[in-house]
């Protein structure tokens, strides 16, 4: 907003500009309430001797100076107005942001643990299947010890399912966040063994809205790229860059990459070489603020995942 450079609180105005303050409301109406005595006595002065000219001028001065004080004081209550409203609307928008957000975890959340319950039901059952067998076949060690090895998968499907919904119910808890996207990193990455592997990060300044849990985000994408980048895999990097308002981060390694029959399936639930649900939350978790993520690396020539942020829901602050 420009300032009028005519009125006399000018250096008042530039001091405020970056901040509103009540005390504009409270400067002006001072300034008016010490001007209005001299004004009334200049009224009355001139009901007996405005015939003389040093009482005109004394007059037109005291009624000048008292209107460029009214019309300074309009200016700053209009401004203060102003920007308390430019305040409201930012905050109403992060509001419904944030309630969208918790709409869309809601939703999730309520699809996933029915998933989750009947994928459980699922194993139980072929547990009980296996258990009923392993009662038959008690005079048979080699056939028993096929269908322990079997139940014990199950148990492990079983557990990592149960601790997979510890981590998809804490999404959506809280409400999104304005997050520094490199300090995130650098959280994520001292939790991992990174050996020899560095990991570069620009800009520094990327701030993006997201779920709190933006920090598993990152664990698991690094995670991923340390457990199959191979021992070639020498850096994993992150970069941005502004794509028609919106903004694309790219998270990449140097390493194996990933393989095109993978691609399809890659954040399916359940598919992977680990627990296959560290990239299905990951994209879960991105999506409750619109936020996607694909993968569009080289096989041989290293993962290239790229993340793409909605206009409203990134910030590069300039240092």
């Amino acid at each position: 907003m420009e300032v009028p450079h005519n009125f006399a609180s000018m250096s008042i105005i530039r001091k405020w500009s970056g901040q509103p303050l009540p005390g504009a409301l409270f400067v002006s109406f001072l300034l008016a309430v010490i001007m209005l005595p001299y004004w009334w006595l200049a009224v009355r002065w001139s009901a007996d001797i405005l015939v003389s000219p040093d009482a005109r001028f004394t007059f037109t001065a005291t009624t000048f100076l008292l209107v460029l004080i009214i019309a300074d004081s309009v200016f700053l209550v209009r401004y203060y107005q102003l920007v308390r409203k430019r305040e409201l609307v930012e905050k109403a928008g992060e509001l419904r942001r944030s309630e969208e957000a918790l709409r869309v975890a809601n939703k999730k959340l309520n699809l996933l643990s029915g998933i989750t319950r009947h994928d459980i039901k699922n194993q139980l059952m072929a547990l009980k299947g296996f258990l009923e067998l392993s009662g038959d076949a008690l005079d048979n060690r080699e056939q028993l010890a096929d269908f322990l090895s079997k139940e014990l998968k199950i148990a492990d499907s079983i557990e990592r399912q149960i601790n997979f919904t510890k981590d998809y119910e804490d999404m959506g808890i809280n409400a999104p966040a304005w997050q520094n996207v490199n300090a995130i990193i650098a959280s994520a990455s001292r939790e991992l063994p990174l050996n020899d592997v560095r990991i570069e990060v620009r800009p520094a300044d990327l701030v993006v809205f997201a779920d709190p849990l933006l920090v598993k985000v990152f664990y698991n994408l690094i995670d991923n790229s340390l457990r199959y980048g191979g021992d070639t895999m020498t850096m994993i990097s992150l970069d941005a860059e502004e794509q028609d308002g919106s903004l694309l981060v790219i998270f990449g390694d140097d390493g194996a990459g990933i393989s095109a029959g993978d691609k399809k399936r890659l954040f399916s639930k359940g598919y992977g070489k680990n627990s296959g649900l560290g990239l299905f939350l990951t994209r879960e978790i991105l999506s409750i603020t619109g936020i996607t993520i694909t993968e569009n690396g080289t096989p041989g020539r290293g993962a290239r995942f790229e993340i793409l942020v909605p206009p409203d829901k990134f910030r590069i602050t300039k240092k």
